[in-house]
């Protein structure tokens, strides 16, 4: 109708169809003129549409998103990568070390005990020499122009005491017959006893010589191996020179003195009344085995400022390995523990309550069980209490590892894994003192010995990643 807004549908309005076979009535629109029925927009179905696919994928990563950290956080941590190895019965030899040096069983100084010229050396350096081998030769000749002076005054003393012996028997039949008074046969009684005095000393003035001839060879006191010469031929030397001659050292055999902690002199005494025990003696490094010996005596007394105490070892030293005032490191052998637990000396850790280490249980959890050293043989740890065989006990990674972590076994490093057969080998490195305490089980007596790594210490409770 003219002057009447025209009818606009929008897109919430709903057209009924027409009747069949009744054509839509027009609408009139302004100025008089009719137009057809529009249809809905589709641009406005297609953007509902996008709108509800974002909606709905945003909605699913969230909640997928919520589903992943709900899983994650009761899954808990991740696993720590640990190497572990197992607790093992096995016989251990039981040795106690020390530092000692080679000492020469004897030393001699040679020194000359008359005046004069050296004429001879009858050795050369180095040489080893047998006891009474002549060794320097000194000038006799005024020993022995000594000697037939003193030999001649012998003479002269008995030719004197026979003729006294002849007067003192003529003087006894005059006294008898009674033409000398008693007096003077008492007088050459006398004569004739001084005699005899004088003839003594003459002997004894003899035998004086005779021994300076002797002197004037110096043999050798013992027998031994000859050190540098400190005299040449022609040399004057006299009794009271304060330097010898000569320096002799009995090296075969040889003694080395080592010391040990006073605590573990009970087990060695106890040891040593059952019988004569082992001694074994490494290089500087202890990794290379020098001898074998014999443990020969201990020292009457301890060393209170080191807490220490010597012992005295002998060894044969047929190939001269050992040398006088060498530096050697001594394992002492006492016994053997019979089936003991061991684990690997590195699975010890260290802290304010003691030792302890990290044990897998079946669940692959570390947990942390407080275990009491009894020694430390190579890289094995002897177990008193704490430890049953065929536990796994962690290795390596225990500084990531607290109480109750899940764990990766990895397998362990060779030099990790504990050796087939005793450590008593040449290349066997050094026990620790078996008298620690388990909370300490590496004293050491006496200067620190040739490398050793403890494990790092911790609390029991673990360090947090």
């Amino acid at each position: 109708m003219p002057g009447s807004e025209a009818f606009k549908p929008d897109s919430n309005t709903t057209i009924a169809p027409a009747p069949p076979n009744q054509p839509s009535r027009p609408e009139t629109g302004a100025g008089g003129s009719s137009e057809g029925t529009r249809p809905p927009s589709r641009r406005w179905v297609w953007f509902v549409l996008l709108v509800v696919l974002v909606v709905g994928v945003v909605g699913w990563l969230r909640a997928r998103a919520k589903a992943e950290a709900a899983k994650t956080k009761n899954a808990g941590p991740p696993a720590v990568s640990v190497a572990a190895v197992t607790v093992q019965k096995r016989d251990v030899p039981y040795y106690v070390t020390g530092l000692g040096s080679a000492t020469a069983f004897y030393t001699v100084t040679v020194k000359t005990r008359v005046d004069g010229q050296i004429m001879k050396v009858n050795f050369k350096e180095g040489q080893f020499v047998k006891e009474g081998d002549v060794l320097v030769e000194i000038d006799p000749r005024p020993f022995q122009v000594a000697l037939e002076q003193a030999q001649g005054q012998l003479a002269k003393d008995i030719a004197s005491q026979n003729d006294a012996k002849i007067d003192l028997s003529r003087y006894t039949q005059l006294w008898q017959e009674g033409v000398i008074p008693r007096q003077q046969l008492d007088s050459q009684q006398a004569t004739v006893g001084q005699f005899d005095g004088s003839i003594q000393a003459d002997k004894a003035a003899i035998d004086t010589q005779k021994l300076q001839l002797t002197y004037a060879k110096v043999a050798a006191p013992i027998s031994g191996r000859v050190g540098l010469r400190l005299v040449d031929p022609g040399n004057i030397v006299h009794a009271t020179d304060t330097t010898g001659m000569i320096v002799i050292t009995q090296v075969q055999p040889i003694a080395v003195i080592f010391t040990i902690p006073e605590d573990t002199l009970p087990e060695v005494a106890a040891e040593m009344k059952k019988g004569q025990l082992n001694v074994e003696a490494y290089s500087r490094d202890d990794k290379i085995k020098i001898a074998d010996g014999k443990l020969l005596t201990i020292d009457n007394q301890i060393d209170q400022t080191t807490g220490t105490i010597r012992l005295k070892s002998i060894f044969d030293n047929r190939d001269m390995p050992l040398w006088p005032n060498q530096f050697v490191n001594i394992r002492l052998f006492l016994t053997v523990k019979k089936n003991a637990d061991v684990v690997s000396s590195a699975t010890i850790q260290r802290g304010a309550q003691g030792t302890f280490v990290y044990v897998v249980d079946s669940n692959e959890e570390a947990q942390v069980r407080p275990v009491s050293v009894d020694f430390i043989e190579g890289n094995i740890a002897v177990i008193k209490q704490g430890l049953n065989p065929g536990e796994q006990v962690v290795v390596e990674g225990q500084d990531k590892l607290q109480a109750g972590a899940k764990v990766a076994i990895r397998p362990a490093a060779s030099q990790q894994q504990l050796n087939p057969e005793t450590p008593s080998s040449s290349t066997a490195p050094r026990s620790v003192n078996p008298g620690a305490s388990p909370a300490n089980p590496n004293p050491s007596p006496a200067p620190p010995p040739p490398t050793r790594q403890k494990p790092q210490q911790q609390h029991p409770e673990g360090k947090k990643k």
